[in-house]
């Protein structure tokens, strides 16, 4: 799990010499800071935490260095993942071509990522000095300290694209790649004057067209729709450019994210300190001997620590690393796994506490307590509908060499696993309990994952430790800089009107309720796949719940099923950030989980109706 993945998902390994040599002592240079970066931020919201339960005198400055220390951290991760090929993409058209003509497809990948870091450089530098000019209330010092790392994070990033550029193919095919960005670039600029005047076809041209082009030819899903979303707004609208990188900024600077590499450090620490394989033993000695029995384990463990992050990004990497080693040595392809990973994702977003819940009660002003309750049943009858698709899926599977454990062994695999299978418990009950926020939450179980290794397990490498920061740091940039470009594209189809006009549109459909519920779920299923969940209710809680109560939907019942259909966009390829996600935590290529994922995700298209039809699901327990 930590070593970095080439050739599939991510960008092959740089050749050989001079450049190389440079590319290392720079990417050094980078990954050092980077991994202490991780460190300091376990150790602000630690202290955060005692000095508000413990010491009951809060730090009134925590949360505040926190951010400005977890942006450095996401734009420097983000500059690891450049030098170790670690921004997820799509490979399956780059796979069937001839070595000469992806070589050159590589060259042109790297263009793309050169082109869009140029363009947003200058802007990203005016956002920061615009910055400059406001003072944080906590620190009292000039959030340029914060901003700063946009512009930083970005040079440092084309530096490195530049260096795997001239590393990725011959120079003739360099050229050529370049040629050919700079002349759809052109064209582009040169049509500018007529793109104007296009009106809503350019929601097409740009966030179909041009991102789901870019992401086909293999350019890292970050890039693409960066390059989309900075063509719409600079040819089509006049929307000043830095605009674009406050959205970046503004998405990847939410406190509830810094959980996502704090979630991925705890991953690696529980595999580390042998709790992992501790869980795993009792759970493969409990359900091994049944066909797709850790598949069943995948999909409860995900609702039972669903939503103590808040992201579903730190879910996921708080349950992959537990149970994909043991997995994949049964014979799992990659492929399923993180198909299955993503459709977890999907399954349990109304399981609470769920931040999209608590934004919908906040929007709409809906009980948040009655969407607690309502969220259990239509995430578990999503489940079930998951199990019965592993359960179809696993009927061939050989388990000639799996005996059933006798009940006494598996009493001693329990005993072991114990403290293991205590921590997501020990979240849960932190965050209720008012212990911690769900931020700060993860601070708490890498403590005892720590603890645990030195006290009970007596496993603990500390030589490690280094390249988990490291891997951390990595990971976590690849995610966040997916969500900032996300985000500004978000933003991108807020200022087109988009998002009034569905409002409208829906509002005059015929049919009534059942017409209204349906396309509802398929408004939101494709809004999810290019909105994350909480722009997206913030963008039309407001204007479509009003009309669902006009149509006698319960505010509840239709919250279920916002929540879910989104959640269902959000993780479906090839547009849906949450599965690129699930690719870069499972460390699988995006293409390796296309084909397995369709089942999934037209079982969850199922549940969702069903969840639709059904109100009672949603409202039965209120």
């Amino acid at each position: 799990m930590n070593a970095p993945v080439h050739g599939h998902g991510a960008f092959p390994a740089p050749g050989n010499g001079r450049l190389a040599r440079l590319e290392a002592a720079l990417g050094l240079a980078v990954a050092i800071p980077a991994a202490l970066l991780v460190v300091a931020d376990v150790g602000v919201l630690l202290a955060g935490v005692v000095a508000r339960f413990v010491l009951h005198k809060p730090l009134v400055w925590s949360d505040e260095l926190a951010s400005i220390l977890f942006l450095w951290l996401a734009m420097l991760g983000s500059v690891v993942a450049m030098n170790r090929g670690e921004h997820m993409r799509m490979t399956a058209l780059l796979g069937s071509m001839a070595p000469a003509r992806r070589a050159l497809m590589e060259a042109v990948a790297f263009s793309a990522c050169l082109a869009f870091l140029l363009m947003v450089a200058w802007p990203a530098w005016e956002y920061a000095s615009d910055e400059r000019a406001i003072t944080t209330p906590a620190l009292e010092i000039s959030n340029g300290w914060r901003a700063f790392a946009l512009p930083v994070g970005v040079v440092l990033m084309a530096g490195f694209a530049l260096l795997r550029l001239l590393q990725a193919a011959a120079l003739r095919q360099v050229a050529l790649a370049v040629a050919l960005i700079a002349a759809l670039a052109a064209a582009f600029w040169l049509a500018g004057p007529w793109l104007q005047d296009f009106g809503r076809w350019n929601l097409l041209i740009f966030f179909v067209g041009v991102a789901g082009g870019c992401v086909f030819a293999g350019i890292p899903i970050a890039m693409a729709f960066g390059l989309a979303t900075f063509g719409y707004l600079a040819l089509s609208t006049s929307t000043p450019l830095p605009v674009i990188v406050g959205r970046m900024d503004e998405g990847m600077s939410h406190l509830i994210l810094l959980a996502v590499p704090l979630f991925v450090f705890l991953g690696l620490l529980i595999e580390m300190t042998g709790m992992a394989r501790a869980m795993v033993a009792f759970l493969a000695g409990l359900l091994g001997h049944v066909r797709g029995g850790l598949s069943y384990v995948l999909v409860g463990a995900m609702y039972l620590v669903s939503g103590i992050s808040g992201s579903k990004a730190a879910d996921m990497a708080a349950i992959a690393p537990a149970l994909f080693p043991e997995m994949k040595r049964r014979g799992a392809a990659e492929g399923e796994l993180v198909a299955l990973l993503a459709a977890t994702g999907a399954q349990t977003e109304t399981v609470p506490p769920s931040l999209v819940l608590i934004t919908i009660g906040s929007v709409t002003g809906v009980s948040i307590a009655a969407l607690f309750t309502g969220g259990l049943l239509p995430a578990a009858v999503l489940g079930v509908v998951l199990c019965a698709v592993v359960a179809w899926r696993s009927r061939g599977e050989d388990l000639s060499t799996v005996q059933r454990q006798p009940w006494g062994a598996i009493a001693r695999l329990f005993v072991a696993a114990a403290p293991a299978l205590a921590l997501p418990f020990i979240i849960r009950a932190a965050v209720a309990e008012g212990v911690a926020t769900a931020t700060e939450v993860s601070t708490l179980g890498i403590v005892y994952a720590v603890l645990a290794g030195l006290l009970i397990y007596r496993q603990f490498d500390w030589r490690r430790l280094g390249p988990m920061l490291v891997s951390t740091a990595a990971l976590s940039g690849a995610i966040l800089l997916i969500i900032g470009t996300a985000t500004a594209m978000a933003w991108g189809l807020t200022q087109s009107g988009f998002s009034r006009w569905l409002a409208t549109e829906m509002a005059a459909l015929p049919g009534g309720r059942p017409m209204f519920l349906a396309v509802s779920v398929l408004a939101f299923v494709v809004l999810g796949s290019v909105l994350e969940g909480i722009p997206a209710i913030v963008l039309f809680g407001p204007l479509l719940f009003p009309i669902a109560r006009q149509l006698g939907v319960s505010d509840v019942h239709y919250a279920m099923v916002v929540v879910l259909s989104m959640g269902l966009g959000l993780f479906t390829p090839p547009l849906g950030v949450g599965y690129y996600a699930a690719c870069a935590i499972g460390r699988v290529p995006p293409d390796a989980g296309m084909r397995p994922i369709v089942g999934y995700m037209l079982a969850l298209l199922v549940g969702v109706a069903v969840v639709a039809a059904v109100p009672w699901l949603s409202t039965g327990f209120l």
